[in-house]
């Protein structure tokens, strides 16, 4: 009768040979890919390593802070970045609820006007702020207005999306129910498929809104009013100490917004 051997050490081996080498294939492919991206990329290393010295310099332009023209010009735009973020989020609110409908197919089960819908909410928000804020420009003219639509616009589709996301997976048993009492078709939108998507809709729109802030804050860059303009016009004029200013608000607008969408997402939702 043969024994059996105990003494034969156990090894364990956390990935098998062919898993072994995917993961290095991986990672190589990584590597290639990134030595491929810096050459195409033609970095000018000269500028590069005096990058630190650049950055020190511009630094100490920018010092002391104009504090003193924030009443004169950064007020104002201010107030006009959160205007145009208002107004934008308002806008998108009013064309990306019902773009949300039609595209949840528990809603509306039309093949063609799901398509519809979710090719105009992937349309909008493909296009970058900037590309949208540049073409409204265009047709009409510099200014807050051309910001706003913009704004709207890249809105759209960010919460039409997320929107028909949540009515979708909205239960059935309540809308069920209210069908079998005889609910018209708005009844069973405001009573079964609104209080199941709420939190989710004010959650998305206070989002949305601190995100239209931060976006507001840089189009005028390109003529669509708010901060963005009197950044760029103090970035031509080589004025650093109000280009200090004008950052320094940006940055203090984006805590606060995000310390006021946190208290407002806890009360609301």
């Amino acid at each position: 009768m043969s024994e059996t051997r105990t003494d034969v050490p156990t090894v364990w081996q956390r990935h098998t040979t062919v898993e072994v080498l995917a993961r290095n294939a991986v990672w190589l492919a990584i590597i290639i890919a990134v030595l491929v991206s810096i050459r195409r990329v033609n970095i000018i290393w000269e500028f590069l390593w005096d990058a630190p010295e650049q950055m020190s310099d511009l630094i100490s332009r920018m010092w002391p802070i104009d504090f003193a023209y924030y009443p004169d010009s950064v007020h104002g735009a201010l107030m006009e970045t959160f205007h145009i973020a208002t107004l934008g989020t308002l806008f998108t609110m009013v064309l990306g609820l019902p773009l949300a409908v039609l595209a949840a197919n528990n809603i509306t089960p039309y093949r063609v006007v799901n398509l519809f819908a979710k090719f105009w909410l992937v349309a909008t928000r493909s296009v970058n702020s900037l590309v949208w804020a540049l073409l409204f420009v265009a047709v009409f003219g510099p200014g807050p207005l051309a910001g706003m639509v913009a704004i709207a616009f890249r809105s759209i589709g960010f919460v039409g999306k997320l929107l028909g996301e949540a009515l979708e997976s909205v239960a059935p048993g309540p809308i069920e129910a209210l069908k079998a009492a005889g609910a018209s078709r708005f009844q069973q939108l405001w009573y079964g498929y609104w209080p199941a998507i709420r939190p989710a809709f004010w959650s998305i729109i206070l989002l949305r809104w601190d995100i239209n802030v931060r976006e507001s804050a840089v189009l005028g860059l390109v003529g669509a009013g708010g901060l963005g303009m009197i950044l760029n016009a103090a970035i031509d004029l080589f004025e650093w100490e109000r280009v200090a200013m004008i950052l320094l608000t940006i940055f203090i607008v984006v805590v606060v917004v995000e310390i006021v969408i946190t208290r407002f997402r806890r009360t609301l939702i």
